[in-house]
């Protein structure tokens, strides 16, 4: 635990405080005050940083190899991260994990570097990805890379969105982020009415960072907009409620519906699943998963949209030869 503190140290520019300490290693400030001393006593380069109303602790100039070498564990869920990417359609953000890769690697001493190889050999071959059925994102490098330039730069970015049905228009945003997922999106605010907007990367072409200054709003955070909605496309936000089935009480316990979950045992072993979200039809489609061990209590919509898909899939056998 001292040697992890000791990266921390070295890995922020600023320093740590005895409270991020405590919060990032999980511990008691008596604690927090030990391995701050242990670590200030085995490595005389760290300093003490005044920030009133606090101090800060960090390292200057970094650690040494020997101290900062990956073990086999951390090496190869970075391979397995580079792997899945690849795997799911999008060659830019693995290439990105593989570069990494390979430059911690050529910065290893060549002993230990051997002394992991044939770990790191049997470890690839017995582990890898199982790729789920669904969209394959895209991720475009040029696209990412002009999208990062205009958040870094604080420019409106312009780009040509084309959706299926409607005619292509030329749009001009303040761009706040991307969200990776089934499908990956733009998420910028509109120039004029400043309301937050969702686009599809793959339905954006000559996406170019323009002149000008244009910022997101300063109360607007990306990851509590990804989590207002069960997946990525948001719409109204409602409380849904799900009984489960007592036969599938113990994967819901385990599922990870969403960061607002709540979940309350039944008498009869169920579970009652409760959180508030928009994106009702990705909702849907996930819920045709559980089959009938999965009943909807609320809210009415989502029931109607569930009802809706059902419909549509039937339609879909109709017309199938027999």
């Amino acid at each position: 635990m001292v040697i992890d503190l000791a990266r921390r140290m070295a890995a922020s520019a600023e320093g740590l405080t005895l409270g991020e300490i405590e919060r990032e290693l999980e511990v008691g400030r008596r604690t927090a005050e030990r391995l701050r001393d242990a670590v200030t006593l085995l490595f005389p380069q760290a300093e003490e940083v005044p920030d009133p109303p606090n101090k800060r602790w960090r390292i200057r100039g970094g650690l040494s190899a020997f101290e900062q070498a990956p073990t086999t564990a951390e090496l190869i869920e970075l391979a397995k991260a580079a792997q899945a990417l690849r795997a799911s359609g999008e060659p830019g953000r693995a290439a990105a994990l593989e570069g990494l890769e390979r430059k911690l690697k050529s910065a290893m001493r060549s002993t230990t570097l051997n002394r992991l190889a044939p770990d790191l050999e049997a470890l690839v071959r017995a582990e890898t990805i199982a790729v789920q059925a669904g969209p394959r994102p895209s991720a475009d490098e040029a696209v990412l890379a002009e999208i990062r330039q205009a958040i870094l730069a604080g420019r409106p970015l312009g780009f040509i969105y084309s959706r299926p049905g409607a005619e292509a228009r030329r749009r001009s945003v303040a761009p706040c982020g991307v969200m990776f997922g089934r499908a990956n999106y733009l998420v910028a605010a509109d120039r004029e009415s400043g309301r937050i907007q969702t686009f599809r990367l793959d339905r954006m072409s000559a996406v170019r960072a323009e002149a000008g200054v244009a910022s997101p709003p300063a109360d607007f955070d990306l990851q509590a907009f990804a989590s207002q909605s069960f997946g990525i496309y948001q719409d109204e936000i409602e409380d849904v409620v799900l009984a489960i089935s007592p036969e599938g009480a113990d994967e819901a316990r385990a599922w990870r519906w969403h960061p607002t979950q709540s979940l309350e045992d039944q008498p009869d072993g169920g579970v009652v699943v409760r959180f508030r979200a928009s994106g009702m039809r990705e909702l849907a489609w996930h819920l045709f998963t559980w089959g009938d061990r999965v009943r909807i209590v609320a809210p009415a919509r989502l029931k109607t949209v569930m009802a809706g898909e059902v419909a549509a899939a039937q339609r879909a056998l109709e017309r199938a030869p027999a």
